[in-house]
């Protein structure tokens, strides 16, 4: 029994879910990380393997802006104030964060591996990692 459940989770990690692809061009461009006057850019990012098997949904202030995948990120303009980054894979993680005008937050999404299920734990991180992880990931296309 045991080995039967060691192969099965070895293959749920080893299986990956797919996300739409974003357009290149967008993508580069989002990648130079300037964001809009007046407004703050919000970039929501996975750049691990851990949990490959499962999407995940980015809402921002109770509005879908699409699913994560193993190193895909998605981005959010927002006006300056309080927001709320929430993640549902099977179980809502929520983060508050102040965005301000004409700057940059950066959310990882942290996969966490539990015995038979996958958790997404959302951390503001600096600028330099954000910016870093960013890079290692790709633009999620449209909803």
């Amino acid at each position: 029994m045991r080995k039967m459940l060691a192969a099965s989770a070895l293959l749920l990690l080893s299986a990956c879910v797919t996300v739409p692809q974003g357009d290149p061009a967008v993508d580069a461009r989002m990648k130079r990380f300037e964001s809009a006057p007046g407004m703050t850019r919000i970039y929501i990012y996975r750049n691990e393997t851990m949990g490959a098997a499962i999407k995940y949904n980015v809402l921002v202030d109770g509005r879908m802006i699409g699913a994560t995948a193993a190193h895909t990120y998605l981005v959010a303009e927002v006006p300056p104030g309080p927001h709320t980054i929430a993640s549902d894979g099977g179980t809502l993680r929520m983060i508050k964060v102040e965005a301000q005008p004409g700057k940059n937050l950066f959310i990882w999404q942290e996969m966490k591996m539990g015995f038979g299920a996958a958790d997404a734990k959302l951390h503001v991180v600096s600028e330099a990692v954000g910016r870093k992880g960013v890079l290692e990931t790709k633009l999620v296309g449209g909803l």
